[in-house]
């Protein structure tokens, strides 16, 4: 039966809390934990399917509480999903440092090993069980066109044979069978440049997927790291140098040591097949021929939790569109200096639109910021500027600013026959090309300021109604 918050706070705590920051293990249990403290976690224990079933009700509580499933049909795993599903929970248990109330990315390319030293650990909890079967496995088929059930949270850990570095990073998995699975790559990236270099040998790539770990370390595998930063170190300084690895003997990689579950194997360098899935903007992806995984061994904890998370629901979009929010607002930032804010909206699938609030001192600063913008993210489509008095996550205020302070023959920009994003339906999907949008939706200098003010009632924001009505 489904436990609603109030019923939560009432029984028996699923997941025991650890206030001593200097003794929990920055795993995925103890985030859920957390989650559950502040009555961020819905329990279900009702039996639940996993095609379709598990997917709706995780779409239902979209932008509300993590889901932890006790119960999924034909399997022993529990599966939790949501547990990113607000932009809050992103800063819960991690290190912060950014004026602008977000993660500061940046400051990634200049992380000093020393001070953040990761501890390597000769025992794992996910040695204990072991199956050679990937329908052990809860994994979900979220969609009715879907080209089967897909892992849509899993890291992968490969080591680049040309450098001797480690990179890890978040790709998409399509079951076939009991032991292989379709992997979805995204040319020139590192994954595959470094099966690139396999196939040219002749030889396969041994990898390792990781299943269930803090989100700390999601972030940093989803974020688009440059060549020979190890996103390992990311995280574990997004952790305050808490995290701890082990070493997976079949690899010889290192890998979170608290992970839920841990699938050993190699990429195939001569076998494909065709897979498609639903990308961020909830439409179905092309047809592509992707590599073939094929597993060694599963390897998992004691009552493992298995992590699902929904493609194109907000989970997903936060967790690919946070670090491009932060990486937007440092170059506009190095552009226009008094730049308060980048938004990635809702609308906009956290990943096309964007909305830069500035504090306008010049004529031109905004359209520096939108060029700038565009040039920071080349998936970007609509990029709007506004002031300092407009809330860019409003989209009531942002409209509001567009109709008052923008005129068309002057205001905007539009861009033809540019590089833009693969998932948009309308662009030119055979060469990539875009028109992209950019709106100056401040007010003009030349303008009489006191002509735009937005009027204000005193004592507003201290006005408790309760005490009249």
């Amino acid at each position: 039966m489904s436990k609603n918050k109030e019923e939560t706070t009432n029984k028996r705590k699923f997941f025991t809390h650890n206030d001593d920051k200097n003794n929990n293990d920055y795993n995925l249990r103890d985030f859920l934990s957390i989650l559950e403290n502040k009555n961020e976690l819905l329990i279900i224990d009702k039996k639940v399917n996993k095609k379709f079933q598990l997917a709706s009700i995780i779409a239902k509580l979209d932008k509300k509480e993590a889901i932890l499933f006790t119960d999924v049909e034909g399997s022993n795993f529990k599966v939790v999903s949501n547990i990113l599903g607000t932009r809050n929970r992103f800063f819960y248990g991690i290190k912060t440092n950014s004026e602008h109330g977000k993660i500061d990315f940046s400051n990634f390319a200049s992380i000093n090993k020393e001070n953040y030293p990761i501890k390597i650990s000769s025992d794992a909890p996910f040695c204990k069980n072991s199956s050679k079967n990937l329908f052990d496995l809860p994994i979900i088929t979220h969609f009715e066109k879907d080209a089967g059930p897909f892992i849509t949270s899993s890291i992968i850990y490969v080591k680049d044979e040309e450098t001797g570095n480690q990179n890890s990073s978040t790709h998409r998995m399509l079951l076939l069978n009991s032991n292989e699975m379709a992997i979805r790559m995204v040319e020139g990236r590192h994954l595959h440049k470094c099966f690139v270099q396999s196939k040219e040998h002749k030889e396969d790539l041994k990898i390792n997927v990781v299943i269930g770990v803090h989100p700390a370390v999601n972030l940093a595998a989803a974020y688009q790291a440059a060549h020979g930063i190890d996103e390992i170190s990311i995280a574990n300084y997004l952790l305050n140098g808490k995290l701890e690895l082990a070493k997976n003997q079949f690899a010889g990689l290192m890998i979170p040591k608290h992970s839920e579950i841990v699938i050993e194997g190699k990429i195939l360098h001569d076998k494909f097949a065709e897979e498609w899935m639903v990308e961020m903007l909830r439409t179905y992806d092309f047809k592509r021929k992707q590599p073939i995984f094929e597993i060694n061994k599963i390897w998992y904890r004691d009552n493992p939790i298995y992590y699902d998370i929904l493609p194109g629901y907000t989970e997903h979009r936060l967790l690919m569109g946070l670090p491009i929010e932060s990486k937007i607002f440092g170059y506009v930032k190095n552009t226009v200096p008094t730049t308060k804010s980048v938004y990635l909206t809702d609308g906009g699938s956290n990943w096309l639109n964007a909305v830069i609030q500035i504090k306008k001192r010049l004529e031109g600063e905004p359209k520096n910021a939108i060029l700038t913008a565009f040039s920071a993210h080349p998936s970007l489509k609509i990029a709007i500027v506004v002031d300092d008095d407009i809330n860019p996550e409003d989209p009531v205020e942002v409209e509001y600013a567009v109709s008052t302070r923008v005129q068309a023959d002057k205001d905007i920009i539009i861009i033809t026959n540019t590089k833009g994003s693969s998932l948009d339906p309308s662009s030119d999907q055979i060469n990539l090309l875009t028109t992209k949008l950019g709106i100056d939706a401040t007010v003009s200098i030349l303008k009489d300021k006191e002509r735009f003010e937005i009027a204000k009632i005193p004592g507003l924001e201290d006005i408790n109604i309760n005490e009249f009505i």
